[in-house]
């Protein structure tokens, strides 16, 4: 017995090293779509203007400096690392480097460790990491761009309603109810919003999107959770910086970063919530 445990043990060990490593890596590669990705879509609503240049891609040309255009080598596009190698600046011009970089890194590793300690290793893990991946991208680009892209949050509800098919998270009519319900509950609140207070927008149609998407991957059932922790989180936090007087009661907050949270957490946890709720309810 005592081998068996020993044995589980240094098995866990080795999967959770292989985990944080690999995810690192993935973390680097994340920053480069939450830099670039964004600056895409600007240059494809602004393509038709004179003198609009288009921006780097995805994959090349190889990261660089964002203020001189250094091109970084391999030893200072180490995860983590190379942020305190460098001293948190670039070798070439001497740029603070923004504290983003080591922040999507470390979060990516620890997200993708819990996402594997809960799941295991089995096929739904590697789906629930893509998702994991995708929502932190998401999450970043709208805290800083308040924009949630098309070329994330679609191919992401149409995943969602793939992984459903095939025996995911879910049952396929769950997740196909889901995704219509999540797109068409902010819809309708959104509109509602403008006639309660015209001129003003609650929510943008991207957040309509991400809860369609998240509502393809958990299915109807968890809609509800995602909708209650969110706008709970986001309320709380809205609140708390305006009393700090860190932010402006007329100034739009991003609901992107909440959605994504509470789709992750539902993602893992959201089942077992749900139940509690329902036995403390006597449902």
């Amino acid at each position: 017995m005592g081998a068996e445990l020993a044995l589980m043990l240094e098995q866990d060990f080795i999967l959770s090293i292989v985990t944080v490593v690999f995810s690192l890596l993935i973390g680097s590669f994340l920053n480069v779509v939450i830099v670039r990705l964004p600056r895409q879509v600007q240059w494809q609503w602004e393509k038709d203007e004179q003198g609009a240049t288009p921006p780097p891609g995805i994959a090349w040309p190889p990261s660089h400096c964002p203020s001189c255009e250094h091109t970084l080598s391999w030893w200072e596009n180490l995860p983590l690392l190379s942020y305190l190698l460098l001293h948190r600046r670039c070798r070439a011009c001497g740029t603070a480097i923004s504290l983003r970089y080591p922040l999507v890194e470390a979060l990516t590793a620890l997200l993708s460790l819990v996402v594997v300690l809960r799941l295991g290793l089995q096929w739904p893990t590697l789906a629930a990491l893509v998702l994991t991946w995708s929502l932190i991208v998401l999450a970043f680009i709208d805290l800083e761009h308040f924009l949630l892209p098309d070329r994330i949050t679609l191919p992401l509800l149409a995943v969602g309603l793939l992984v459903n098919a095939i025996g995911g998270f879910t049952d396929p009519l769950s997740a196909l109810i889901g995704a219509v319900s999540g797109y068409g509950i902010l819809w309708a609140v959104y509109h509602a919003y403008r006639v309660v207070r015209p001129g003003r927008e609650g929510f943008g149609y991207g957040d309509f999107k991400l809860l369609g998407a998240l509502g393809a991957w958990l299915g109807w059932q968890l809609l509800p959770l995602v909708v209650l922790l969110s706008s709970g989180v986001g309320a709380i936090i809205g609140i708390t910086l305006i009393l700090l007087r860190r932010h402006q009661r007329s100034e739009p907050l991003p609901f992107g970063p909440y959605l994504a949270g509470a789709g992750w957490l539902a993602l893992l946890w959201g089942e077992r919530w749900n139940t509690l709720y329902l036995n403390i309810a006597g449902l």
